[in-house]
């Protein structure tokens, strides 16, 4: 995922003035979206960039901080949409296979100009590093840039909407849109209201994400939404019984897939998504809401084992020379 380092986000504003602007409480009715912004060009942001590009009902700008950060976005789309031009267009010829990606990847403008980025937006989507003051420094930023209807959204997998939103003067117009990843395979979208998001913003994002060939959940703003509410404290407790002596992780994951049907197990999973990953979010829990209403504190102990193969360098997928809780380098 791109990362909007503070210094680099810093870089990316500038130059700019930033001007004070008082925004209206409420919208009159639900915005029609045609101009969207998606900053970050990452996995994460480039994927839902791509997708929005491809359905052709959007003008799709991509915003990163350097033209470096750009160029690999780009790359990110063009290998994808070539994967599925020979998947879906396998009776074209590889010259109208390459011109659809061509098409698709120009559509996209892209920009290191965070406030040319929001000038003429109608949704920004966030999809930045997972630092709840990176994000906020950006949107209190481009709060004085957007146009005043805009809405913004965080792509946010682990941290609070309301504390993001919080950083601009348009709490009713921001709300959460967490895609999944690998963005235009996974059919998901998280729409996540906060007490203040109003009816018109969330429908919004609704009809955003349905237009994308997506299908929308929504939930209310707490700890990890549903799926990582769900997945993560499944992934810890999968671990504890490893570290309780319960059964092998071979052993775990070959009985949720038999058994319960999963397509992998917790610990296949884990490795896939990333074991640095799983804790970060975890740890995130531990310092902001474990105890509270929301979630339980023994839902994320720390774990030891899983603490010690990431001080190892051993995360998964991602260090196939070092494996993770499974070895890849055979």
């Amino acid at each position: 995922m791109s990362m909007f380092a503070t210094a680099g986000a810093r870089t990316l504003m500038a130059g700019r003035a930033v001007g004070s602007r008082s925004f209206s409480t409420s919208m009159a009715a639900q915005k029609d979206v045609k101009n969207v912004t998606v900053f970050g060009a990452g996995l994460m942001g480039a994927g839902i960039a791509q997708v929005l590009a491809h359905v052709g009902q959007y003008n799709v700008t991509l915003a990163d901080v350097t033209d470096k950060a750009l160029a690999n976005g780009q790359s990110i789309i063009s290998k994808s949409l070539s994967r599925i031009a020979k998947k879906k267009m396998a009776d074209k010829s590889p010259e109208e296979q390459q011109q659809f990606v061509k098409g698709v990847v120009d559509s996209i403008n892209v920009t290191t100009d965070a406030s040319k980025a929001v000038e003429s937006s109608d949704l920004v989507i966030e999809a930045i590093i997972e630092n709840m003051k990176i994000k906020q420094e950006l949107f209190s930023f481009l709060d004085t840039k957007a146009p005043e209807d805009a809405i913004f959204a965080s792509n946010t997998s682990s941290l609070s909407i309301t504390e993001v939103a919080s950083s601009t003067k348009r709490p009713q117009l921001f709300g959460g849109f967490h895609a999944f990843n690998p963005v235009p395979q996974m059919k998901l979208i998280e729409i996540v209201r906060t007490k203040d998001t109003n009816d018109d913003t969330h429908k919004s994002l609704v009809e955003v994400a349905k237009r994308m060939g997506k299908v929308p959940v929504s939930c209310i703003d707490s700890p990890g939404f549903i799926v990582n509410r769900l997945l993560v404290p499944y992934q810890l407790e999968a671990i504890r019984l490893v570290e309780r002596g319960v059964a092998s992780p071979e052993d775990v994951d070959t009985a949720m897939k038999l058994g319960a049907g999963y397509p992998m197990g917790p610990f296949e999973l884990g490795d896939l998504v990333g074991l640095d990953t799983l804790e970060h979010i975890a740890k995130g829990w531990r310092e902001t809401c474990a105890g509270s209403e929301h979630m339980p504190a023994d839902l994320v102990t720390e774990s030891p084992m899983l603490a010690k193969l990431i001080q190892e360098g051993k995360l998964g997928r991602k260090t196939p020379e070092k494996g993770g809780f499974y070895q890849y380098n055979k």
